[in-house]
């Protein structure tokens, strides 16, 4: 691959449970705050777990009027696409938004020919579609017109090229729950590799019918029944009774760009992206492997010119899943050997976001690097092992100097992220 120059993030946004901005995310992951309660929306048929970390009360025209410093006319066409739009759309609308405005793209414009844009994301319209089967039913001709456009994910890149004005690169990626990463890798490389100056990067938010919950639960992928009266306390990385994933939902934007472009608008790096890698396992099924997830990590640290020694931080893939969390440990034991790098999951706070949960980790990184501390493990209270170095109950002031963010998904799908704190 051919470098050009550094790459980093210049912009942030997201819509999460414990947080509808980057400010109120970056409090709640201070304060160890968890989104995972029981779930609002009474649907039918009734699946066996009830609680979920899904974000409340969201109300797309209110969202949307807290942008008091960006164009009207860029306000006004936001709300023409996205008022009667699919949820899924409505949340990346607004976090992409405070993505752009985040990185100054409003008021120091970048070449839209070299802008852009991925959104990562697959599946995500499955609630919608499920809503509109009893409609359907009754009367397949109201069906609406845009439905065409709308069940499919390049409805996102349509609708956000069209709002930012890109005109460079743009697509759909998906890898199950490393789909963000996914997401963060390829515009990290688009950027890397010279075909784009900025890339905008979308995690959609997964809205998952109740047919996608009952699939999780019957392969024993999804928790919450030994704490369905707590939900609190039923997302549980890398402890003893962990039972599997507490399904999250958020949508998250990051806006990698080039140190050159970002130089010549004047705009600070965030944080630099050093290195990220994907491998397979040759594998269809939901099982991990250690060897797959070392090395994407290694990897990732070989491209960043880095080692174990230099690595302070992971913020691990942390499902609560059983096997998972196991496999994991066993992988990040092996990566830095006799090194200590303090260890959280985000998902203990969030639920598994799916889709965007990668994006939502760098993010969380990202944050906690500018903030110079690390968040809680909820319910940490058993450890799977003794021997890693896992945050406590309470967040702790750490400067976070490099760091590596995890995912991995089902079919054998490994992701990892090397990030370093910006020297601006």
């Amino acid at each position: 691959m051919l470098k050009t120059n550094k790459v980093g993030i210049t912009g942030m946004g997201i819509v999460s449970s414990i947080g509808s901005d980057l400010s109120s995310f970056c409090d709640s992951l201070k304060n160890g705050k968890s989104g995972i309660r029981q779930t609002t929306n009474a649907r039918e048929p009734k699946v066996s777990v009830d609680i979920a970390a899904e974000i409340q009360n969201f109300a797309f025209s209110k969202s949307l009027g807290r942008f008091t410093n960006i164009p009207d006319e860029k306000q006004q066409h936001a709300r023409k696409l996205g008022q009667r739009a699919p949820f899924v759309i409505q949340t990346s609308i607004i976090s992409a938004l405070e993505a752009w405005q985040n990185a100054g793209l409003f008021d120091k414009e970048a070449l839209p020919e070299r802008t852009g844009l991925i959104v990562a994301g697959q599946n995500s319209t499955q609630n919608y579609q499920y809503d509109l089967i009893p409609k359907f039913r009754e009367n397949p001709e109201y069906l609406s017109p845009r439905y065409a456009l709308e069940f499919l994910e390049t409805n996102q890149v349509g609708v956000l090229s069209e709002l930012f004005g890109i005109q460079g690169e743009g697509f759909v990626v998906g890898g199950a729950s490393a789909t963000g990463n996914v997401g963060v890798i390829k515009g990290y490389r688009q950027v890397l590799s010279g075909f784009a100056d900025v890339c905008m990067v979308v995690g959609t938010l997964a809205d998952l019918s109740p047919m996608d919950i009952q699939g999780f639960i019957n392969i024993g992928a999804m928790g919450g029944k030994k704490y369905g009266d707590q939900p609190a306390k039923a997302c549980r990385p890398f402890d003893t009774q962990h039972e599997g994933f507490i399904y999250g939902q958020a949508s998250a934007c990051v806006i990698f760009e080039s140190e050159t472009s970002a130089a010549k608008r004047g705009v600070p790096f965030l944080a630099e992206v050093r290195g990220g890698a994907m491998n397979l396992d040759s594998n269809s099924s939901a099982n991990p492997n250690v060897t797959g997830e070392a090395k994407a990590m290694q990897s990732a640290l070989d491209q960043a010119g880095l080692s174990a020694a230099d690595v302070d931080y992971i913020n691990t893939h942390g499902s609560s899943s059983s096997l998972g969390d196991i496999t994991e440990a066993e992988a990040i034991s092996q990566v830095l050997g006799k090194r200590e790098a303090w260890l959280n999951a985000t998902k203990g706070l969030t639920g598994h976001c799916l889709y965007s949960a990668g994006m939502v980790e760098v993010i969380a990184t990202v944050l906690q690097m500018q903030e110079g501390f690390l968040h809680p493990n909820l319910n940490l209270e058993d450890p799977v092992r003794k021997d890693l170095k896992f945050c406590g109950a309470e967040a702790t002031d750490h400067q976070i100097n490099v760091a590596i963010s995890n995912s991995f998904g089902f079919g054998g799908i490994n992701t990892s992220v090397v990030l370093e704190r910006a020297k601006n």
